[in-house]
């Protein structure tokens, strides 16, 4: 894949899509890198399954507008709730994309990009699994999946591209990459494509969004920080 367009990057359009079971759809080129990655998972006693998988404009824009009007909750970079009569319009905007891309800046609308988990431990484990940090790590159910991964994943061509907090996007372990076609799409990134794109769409709090696109774009989009 050498090159994509302003719709595919975008998550308006992707003709590249394949059925990966579920309900889910994944890129062409990462449906049999994952299938192996989970058979081999799946040998060691892993069961890992996706949670997340490509989301187009409109479902991520779904997603920001429950978050905006405040009917999911706000966490901080750490998972913890956030009280949300206390947040200014800005605050919010940073609170939702902590965890949440914004419509067009997501990485799953590629469908290189997946979330995953150990289904089989986290109903052993029979908790209110909420896809934070801490799940992944010590007694939570899919540190055994994490672990895994850190050994494994590049084998397969995936990686995490929010293994670290910089100052935008929280540490998310969950989250994996199709290294060399994600890569394509990163290059296609740009602030401008991104602003007529919301400039067009249902997204709330637009004023707020626009007014601060170049640096949202560059702390959050492109994950640099601050």
């Amino acid at each position: 894949m050498k090159s994509v367009t302003k719709e595919e990057w975008l998550g308006q359009r992707n003709d590249h899509l394949v059925d990966a079971g579920n309900g889910h759809r994944l890129h062409c080129d990462v449906i049999s890198p994952f299938l192996a990655m989970q058979d081999a998972a799946q040998k060691e006693g892993i069961d890992l399954q996706l949670v997340s998988s490509y989301r187009d404009f409109d479902k991520q824009t779904a997603i920001f507008n429950r978050k905006w009007l405040g009917q999911a909750p706000l966490l901080d970079v750490h998972g913890v709730p956030l009280r949300f009569s206390n947040l200014s319009d800005d605050d919010k905007l940073h609170a939702i994309l902590t965890w949440s891309a914004l419509p067009g800046g997501s990485r799953h609308h590629w469908g290189t990009d997946i979330d995953v988990y150990d289904r089989a431990s986290v109903k052993r484990w029979g908790g209110d699994f909420n896809l934070v940090e801490s799940e992944y790590q010590g007694n939570g159910p899919c540190h055994t999946l994490a672990c895994w991964l850190d050994e494994n994943m590049q084998r397969f061509g995936f990686f995490r591209p929010f293994s670290e907090h910089k100052g935008g996007v929280a540490v998310e372990p969950w989250h994996l990459s199709f290294k060399s076609t994600a890569m394509v799409f990163e290059r296609s990134r740009n602030v401008s494509d991104l602003t007529g794109a919301i400039e067009k769409s249902d997204i709330l709090g637009k004023a707020s969004v626009l007014r601060n696109l170049p640096s949202l774009f560059n702390r959050y989009v492109l994950n640099n920080g601050v």
